[in-house]
């Protein structure tokens, strides 16, 4: 073991959070999922009841449960109860707490929140309380793996292990291939979350029957008064994304049955990110009179139907919008470029940032630009973005130039170009300024405004169809992937990047993934207060949970003995 710590706590009357053996409830947990997986595939239902049951009442399932909603970014929302578990005492008793018998949902706390880009529009939130979004998050456990076993092969969103990137990574394979579909049903669910029948749900979707129905039943509140929910999901549920997908899986195995790629040529295809949808045919008259009454079936029979506005069929020529970028063909060649929403959306996102922070410091006014040009860029450095990121980088140049002009009205223009936009290399307009703090050789450390056309493109390698994260056989190819898409990570800072390449991307202390998303913590393993230095032999990267429970418990961490060769 790379750390020293007790073994797995037992569910008793008593535990201490920190003393949890985590990497013995990651693996009761993956093995009951492993199994999950295969009596699916095996068509043993009553198998696979068992083992949900199984999963559902282990305390490493309850555990991770508890670990899932005290760390992510909803962790300080509160439900109607206005608790939330931030304590090590608080997240012990709920692990105690997860139990189905005398379980009774709390209603949910309805919150709006903008829809989309145009901020006038809101759309609603619902926010369980701290032990529902626990029990949720322990029934996903025992759902996902067979969501993933049944999900359509080109559903993207809401699923493990797969992204943006990969949707629009298929939509290109399918348009560049000779003699490929011409046209497009651009497929929208009219209040997907909020329409779904609640009888279907109960008949389909493959968990506990009882704790479903009292999850659809719960209500919420809204203004101080209780609304009954006849139908739909609450967004906002850890379980909700999970039940949307399943409810939409099975349209592309209707289509292969109706289409067949051996027989037909009518080039059907689909690809899906939640409730939106595209759908390929070789003439206009096919998916007008043929697809779109039968997807409009499909969806009748779950309670849904598409939206009118949204829902329009268009010629790849033309081209069309999806996930922020614009895919279309130009002269026979499919280019996919970024959507003008989405530059238009993240220009006015940097406008207001400036506009609201007149009087801040370069360096405030720094920190909260790169973050959002960086984050944008990386999201569509893999599609034909070199000539739209320069324009990006041109057009914050002038807005940051007003920024500065209008700081100091009585000022030359030179004098203004001299205090804010420094030559670093070969460039000599760098916005930029001295944070205040000195390096390791009393040098002054500087901070400098990030370019997105510094952000180097390259094709994205999408996820092969069939790929499970919950299946054994597929375990080597999910790891060779991460640490393929992270050695090539432009965004994470040299130090980071460098020891989650020597760690091979685990964590020592539980011997799990560190994904990006996740915050992570470097550990020095010899404390600087007894001489230890800030040298990569003497650090390592932990979750920020593993971390606590190192320094509570006083453990000691070794260093991976095997470096990953790179």
């Amino acid at each position: 073991m790379s750390v020293e710590q007790s073994t797995c706590a037992s569910p008793d009357n008593e535990i201490h959070w920190h003393s949890i053996g985590w990497l013995r409830c990651h693996r009761v947990v993956k093995k009951l999922q492993t199994r999950i997986v295969k009596a699916t595939r095996e068509g043993k239902p009553g198998k696979v009841k068992a083992l949900q049951w199984i999963l559902t009442h282990s305390f490493s399932g309850k555990a991770l449960a508890v670990k899932r909603v005290t760390e992510n970014k909803g962790k300080n929302t509160p439900g109607i109860d206005q608790k939330t578990w931030s304590t090590p005492a608080a997240k012990s008793q709920a692990v105690l707490s997860l139990k189905r018998r005398g379980y009774t949902p709390q209603p949910l706390r309805r919150v709006y929140i903008p829809k989309g880009n145009d901020k006038s529009k809101r759309r609603p939130l619902s926010i369980p309380v701290m032990k529902d979004r626990a029990m949720q998050a322990l029934y996903l456990l025992a759902l996902e793996p067979v969501a993933e076993v049944r999900a359509d092969k080109n559903s993207y969103g809401f699923r493990p292990k797969r992204c943006q990137a990969d949707a629009v990574e298929k939509c290109f394979n399918i348009f560049a291939r000779r003699g490929s579909a011409q046209y497009i049903l651009e497929g929208d669910i009219k209040s997907c979350f909020d329409k779904i029948s609640h009888e279907w749900l109960l008949e389909n979707i493959p968990t506990d029957r009882e704790i479903l129905q009292k999850w659809l039943t719960a209500g919420f509140i809204d203004n101080k008064i209780f609304h009954l929910m006849e139908s739909g999901v609450s967004q906002g549920g850890a379980i909700s994304p999970c039940i949307a997908n399943m409810t939409l899986d099975g349209l592309e195995n209707l289509l292969l049955e109706k289409y067949p790629k051996n027989r037909s040529n009518k080039r059907i295809h689909l690809v899906r990110w939640a409730d939106d949808f595209i759908i390929t045919g070789s003439t206009k008259e096919v998916l007008e009179q043929e697809i779109k009454p039968l997807v409009t079936e499909f969806l009748r029979e779950r309670g849904l139907e598409l939206s009118p506005e949204k829902t329009k069929i268009v010629h790849i020529d033309e081209g069309f919008d999806f996930l922020g970028q614009n895919i279309r063909k130009y002269k026979g060649k499919v280019l996919i470029k970024p959507s003008k929403k989405s530059i238009k959306s993240v220009m006015d996102n940097i406008r207001e940032i400036i506009k609201g922070n007149k009087a801040t410091t370069t360096v405030n006014l720094i920190r909260l630009l790169n973050p959002v040009i960086v984050g944008w860029a990386n999201y569509h450095r893999h599609v034909v973005a070199k000539e739209i990121f320069s324009d990006i980088d041109t057009e914050i140049w002038r807005v940051l130039w007003r920024w500065a002009k209008r700081r100091h009205p009585k000022k030359g223009s030179k004098w203004v170009k001299n205090k804010y936009f420094k030559p670093i290399g070969t460039r000599n307009w760098v916005f930029s300024a001295e944070t205040g703090a000195y390096t390791k050789d009393g040098s002054k450390k500087w901070i400098k405004l990030r370019k997105a056309s510094d952000i180097p493109i390259k094709r994205y390698v999408k996820i092969k169809a069939e790929a499970n994260p919950f299946d054994l056989a597929w375990e080597n190819y999910f790891e060779e992937r991460q640490f393929s898409k992270m050695h090539d990570n432009v965004q994470m800072k040299k130090r980071l990047h460098n020891l989650w390449l020597n760690q091979a991307g685990r964590c020592p202390c539980c011997k799990q993934e560190m994904k990006e998303e996740e915050k992570w913590n470097v550990h020095h393993i010899l404390p600087r207060c007894k001489g230890g230095k800030d040298t990569l032999d003497n650090l390592v990267l932990l979750h920020q949970n593993c971390h606590r429970q190192v320094h509570s418990q006083n453990l000691t961490v070794v260093k991976p003995a095997s470096i990953r060769k790179h």
